[in-house]
């Protein structure tokens, strides 16, 4: 007879490769046989609901509840895991110990910085799904398809196009799709110190809402557009002022997104459609690219996607002390890196994608290599490589889940550039008066260039 550990391993190991079965037929729909298996073997959105065969990683029981810590009056959630210790500390005179679960990007930050470290804790799966999101990813298994040669998605609804992915395109689009708020406005902080440590705090005001949460939404109104994007930077005072609008479509190849810049100083709107792949993201210092916003957004053409599997890896995970109001940006930003000390690494199931630059496209990013959370579809972990084939900039994302509006963010996103020793930590709201606000509500009207001027006042 089969010990119960090892027959859960050879489960998994079979259905993962059932999963994968059907790599050849990217674009097709879920089989019945595979969307039997949502809500049974795996969760609603398409994880692995057992535990880990070493029980290292948790079984999911759906996530956290809303009422699973205190929220301050000004929005700020409580950590619900606060009385928790380190298990163990990964740092550069231990990390060979641990580098089976950890990526090439973390081990490299460990060996260019001596006090680099990684505080590893006990594993929650704390990502909750809404009814509603259960009823919207069990359609897209059995309708979401790829379309024009994997460029958009047809018969798509709600977040999550493709719980049960067959390549890493799908998986991809699992992270562009996946559930972030229905409407949300936030102002939050970003800052690219110097070498030495000294920063300026950039702030910005963001307004993001999904295509049919406008309020005069109609039924096949404006289909192409996936969600509106607004970002008006408001400090410091010599880029106050400075306005972002984006229609962020379905297929970016077929419609490519639509944005417009409203520039304070020229007092005037203009197109922008320079503002994807690798030019340089507004507000970065050059650290980051447009298209490494939110980790990665826009248009995959230019890279052949290639799904390497699933891995167990530490990541940042229920980061609430990282998001804490208690914490000064001072606390946080620190030459070369922010301040590990209040950070928290989670051992979890990822899956591995890498982008490869086709021959003949262009990006500064010769090669990418995603891990993707399996309970939130959000990237967790980037490195990125340049033309050299040289490790060059490794991002990582500050995950937690905001309990009380029941949704997975990012207490922080951080990309750091090796070569220069420099990096850039955007999302943080720890100083700001207001969190994020769900009840937000927007008409179509508020995401028009017309809105711009009035919106780009200093």
């Amino acid at each position: 007879m089969i010990p119960s550990r090892q027959l859960f391993q050879v489960m998994f190991q079979v259905g993962l490769l059932f999963c994968l079965a059907g790599a050849g037929d990217a674009g097709a729909a879920g089989a019945p046989q595979e969307l039997a298996q949502l809500g049974q073997r795996l969760t609603p959105v398409g994880a692995e609901q057992a535990a880990s065969a070493d029980g290292r990683i948790p079984a999911w029981q759906g996530g956290l509840a809303a009422s699973a810590g205190p929220v301050e009056s000004n929005g700020q959630l409580g950590d619900p895991f606060a009385g928790e210790k380190p298990l163990f500390i990964i740092t550069a005179a231990n990390y060979q110990q641990y580098q089976a679960n950890l990526s090439p990007g973390q081990v490299a930050l460990l060996k260019r910085y001596p006090d680099y470290r990684l505080p590893v804790y006990p594993s929650h799966r704390s990502v909750a799904v809404a009814d509603y999101l259960k009823q919207a990813v069990a359609h897209n298994a059995a309708s979401t398809q790829l379309i024009d040669d994997g460029n958009g998605v047809d018969n798509y609804q709600g977040a999550v196009a493709f719980p049960i992915p067959h390549d890493g395109l799908e998986v991809i689009w699992n992270h562009v799709t996946r559930y972030r708020g229905k409407s949300f406005n936030v102002t939050t902080d970003s800052m690219a110190p110097q070498v030495n440590g000294d920063f300026t705090v950039t702030s910005t005001d963001r307004r993001f809402t999904l295509r049919d949460q406008v309020s005069d939404y109609r039924p096949g109104q404006n289909d192409q557009v996936l969600f509106y994007y607004f970002q008006k930077i408001t400090a410091p005072a010599r880029e106050a002022g400075e306005v972002l609008l984006v229609h962020e479509t379905v297929d970016q190849v077929k419609e490519p997104r639509q944005s417009w810049i409203y520039n304070a100083g020229q007092r005037r709107v203009r197109r922008a459609p320079d503002v994807a792949y690798d030019a340089v993201g507004p507000g970065t210092s050059g650290l980051r690219t447009a298209d490494n916003l939110d980790m990665y957004n826009g248009a995959p053409d230019r890279y052949e996607w290639k799904l390497v599997g699933k891995k167990e890896l530490f990541i940042p995970y229920n980061s609430y002390r990282l998001a804490s109001p208690s914490l000064k940006y001072k606390d946080i930003i620190q030459p070369g890196h922010i301040n590990q000390d209040h950070t928290r690494y989670e051992l979890h199931r990822v899956w591995e994608v890498v982008a490869t630059l086709k021959p003949g496209a262009r990006h500064i990013y010769a090669k990418r290599h995603f891990f993707i959370d399996e309970d939130s579809w959000a990237i967790a972990e980037v490195d990125q490589y340049d033309n050299r084939g040289e490790l060059w900039r490794v991002g990582e994302a500050h995950a937690y889940f905001r309990y009380d509006a029941q949704v997975p963010l990012n207490a922080a996103e951080v990309f750091y550039d090796l070569q220069s020793g420099r990096y850039i930590a955007s999302g943080l709201i720890n100083e700001q008066r207001k969190a994020y606000d769900f009840s937000y509500q927007a008409s179509s009207s508020d995401y028009t260039p017309a809105a711009l001027r009035s919106e780009g006042v200093r």
